[in-house]
């Protein structure tokens, strides 16, 4: 007789399964929405590029899946050339903590240093002689250079990662959320339907060859669609900006080159021009791609009639950007170097554009019932240069900014204005990230600006642009760049305290990785206390939608009247008062002597017995935060991994209100 027989259940068969993100509680009815009842949808997202597709990952792994949600793009697939091809640290770090950054830091090409050239100083025979003055290294430097966890930027095709995306939301949701070839064609508002005042109209290929339309009511809708969006224009907006002069081609293939440095992103300028080197991931063949980014000069639209407006001007000098233009432009500029296509392939992509910063006034529009329930994201309310590679990256952290406010507000999880419906914690998506959009302009105008120029080698003949001037502002705009540098404003979700109160962190430095209230919270190396492994503190912090009450104790841990365990016992009191499943304790403490579980307030193991953690042998979390070992501090992390307010042990009451702000209680 066997000792042991195999049963099979529900239970059982989630044993085997990759783990997945635990859905947010739900306080709020959910409406019954069958499976085939297409026209009723909690939200609607209109675009499956990367922000869209993003935004419904997000949604779905929130738990705003199934009859709930629907993806409509006009596309019949994914992108299969050109586009986007770079991620930024922070961009690697949220990727990270959604569990699905393995594939793009193992096969994508990392970019640690820029490698600068500049044209190398003539002789006075040459410039008698008038010969052409090649290009030599002026120097390299880091790619990034604030604290990152991934201190380097990653290259790999936009269609990789979209297709990674939408295998992960395979997880969490039924393969038809998305729905391809479907194109949005505009959306009312209409009050008949209270629950679903949202209106969208549709047209998608029908398999009989002819082209149908189709109606979805919705709670909330995004548009996602672009820099031609029609949500936007449905919604009264326009990308409001200018255009520059500036043209530049741009092009992805398999280089042919003696030029030294093409395995780096390089930024060359020469007396003809500027071209920005950015190298791409391996191939499928063992080859390696390369992205040029080539400055057109001005001289290509010297045939222009002088009656012709600004617009079709521009569309002609574009018009005439070949792909044999292009290299023999870069090879000009990269002279005395050679670069062509190798031989026996051809260009992945190419495209000539030009350099333009807009964005749109808002990044909503409020319903008669006065709630934000239309939004756009990405390209549809800023555009600007890809030269410093962030448009994928924005345009993915709008998606990241608004899901879980929209998760936690269609849920029900959030307090609501006694003024009609307005969703305090919602409406500060468009707060924070107009303000993000403001500042890449402002950086776009001033980088692109800068590359475009002539930098002159030094010499008695050179004037303008200098190299020292191009790398400061290189250098200075690496925490926006990166992601890592950015900081949100006082709001619903930012609170800053007196900085004086004793324990609380200061820094003098903006890009420092200290605790400071609206920006992102810097990865250290920790010892977990339960198991003694080392871990990494973003990991431990899954993008799963809560909120995280993170304590660092002070020295006095052990003394049972001291402020440390007091602060403890209030804080998990405080956590009891607030929905299940919306806030994880986090206890950091900063002793080398080992204690056990029964010195400590009991509420540690019982809320944070994998979340206790101690400082590792490699990092100091205290010293790296800059938090005083003596009295401690009280950290929230907001649930996109931002820190939402600092208090100081004592500071209990301050804790609660500021959750009571974000949060409803139980």
């Amino acid at each position: 007789m066997p000792v042991f027989q195999e049963t099979a259940n529900a239970t059982r068969e989630l044993r085997i399964l990759p783990s997945r993100a635990p859905p947010l509680p739900r306080l709020s009815p959910k409406p019954q929405l069958s499976v085939s009842a297409e026209d009723k949808r909690e939200v609607v997202v209109i675009g499956a590029g990367p922000s869209g597709l993003f935004l419904t990952l997000l949604l779905a792994r929130y738990g705003i899946t199934g009859s709930s949600l629907l993806c409509l793009d006009a596309k019949p697939g994914t992108l299969k050339a050109g586009q986007a091809d770079g991620l930024q640290p922070r961009t690697l770090e949220v990727l990270q903590s959604l569990g699905i950054a393995a594939e793009i830091i193992d096969e994508g090409c990392h970019m640690e240093e820029v490698a600068f050239w500049n044209p190398l100083p003539a002789s006075p025979q040459e410039c008698c002689a008038g010969a052409k003055r090649g290009i030599g290294r002026t120097e390299f430097v880091p790619d990034v250079n604030v604290p990152a966890r991934f201190p380097f930027e990653v290259t790999i095709h936009q269609g990789r990662i979209e297709r990674i995306l939408q295998e992960n939301l395979h997880m969490y949701a039924p393969e038809d959320t998305i729905r391809r070839s479907h194109r949005f064609l505009k959306y009312v508002a209409d009050e008949s339907d209270s629950e679903f005042p949202i209106l969208v109209k549709y047209e998608y290929d029908h398999s009989d060859g002819s082209i149908k339309q189709g109606y979805v009511r919705t709670k909330y809708l995004v548009g996602a669609d672009g820099a031609r969006s029609r949500v936007r224009a449905c919604m009264g907006l326009s990308l409001e900006g200018e255009t520059t002069d500036h043209i530049w081609g741009v092009c992805d293939f398999v280089a042919t080159t003696d030029f030294p440095d093409i395995r780096k992103r390089c930024a060359v300028h020469s007396d003809v021009g500027s071209v920005m080197v950015i190298p791409r991931e391996q191939i499928a063949t063992g080859e390696y791609l390369t992205r040029l980014y080539v400055q057109v000069p001005g001289e290509i639209s010297a045939d222009e009639d002088s009656g012709t407006d600004k617009k079709s001007a521009d569309k002609k000098k574009r018009g005439a950007v070949t792909l044999d233009y292009i290299f023999q432009q870069a090879r000009a500029v990269f002279y005395p170097y050679n670069i062509s296509i190798k031989e026996g392939t051809t260009p992945d992509w190419w495209a000539a554009y030009q350099i333009g910063q807009r964005m749109t006034p808002k990044f909503s529009a409020r319903t008669p019932d006065g709630t934000d329930r239309v939004f756009i994201v990405g390209d549809a309310c800023h555009t600007h240069s890809p030269k410093a590679g962030q448009g994928m990256n924005v345009s993915m952290m709008d998606s990241y900014n608004l899901a879980w406010k929209l998760a936690h507000s269609i849920n029900g999880l959030t307090p609501h204005s006694a003024s009609k419906g307005a969703d305090p914690v919602l409406e500060t998506f468009e707060s924070e990230r107009t303000d993000t959009a403001r500042q890449l302009i402002e950086f776009d105008i001033t980088f692109s600006h800068i590359f475009s120029g002539k930098i002159g080698s030094g010499d008695s003949t050179s004037s303008g642009l200098t190299h020292e001037e191009f790398l400061r502002v290189f250098k200075e705009g690496s925490g926006f760049t990166s992601g890592c540098g950015l900081q949100y404003q006082p709001s619903a979700l930012v609170r800053l305290l007196d900085r004086a109160q004793s324990g609380i962190p200061t820094t003098n430095d903006p890009l420092s990785g200290a605790l400071v209230p609206g920006k992102r919270l810097l990865n250290v190396e920790l010892k977990r206390y339960a198991d003694a492994t080392t871990r990494q503190l973003q990991d431990e912090l899954p993008s799963v939608g809560r909120y995280r009450m993170m304590v660092f104790a002070g020295n006095d841990l052990l003394d049972k009247s001291g402020v440390s365990q007091s602060s403890l016992q209030s804080c998990g009191e405080i956590l009891q008062r607030f929905p299940a499943g919306t806030i994880d304790f986090v206890f950091l403490h900063p002793l080398k002597a080992r204690f056990e579980w029964t010195d400590i307030p009991p509420c540690v193991k019982q809320l944070a017995e994998m979340q206790t953690y101690g400082l590792s042998q490699k990092e100091d979390a205290y010293e790296i935060y800059g938090i005083s070992k003596i009295v401690g501090v009280i950290a929230v992390i907001r649930p996109d991994g931002y820190v939402g307010m600092l208090a100081t042990l004592s500071s209990t009451r301050e804790l609660e209100e500021y959750l009571r702000s974000c949060l409803v209680c139980s």
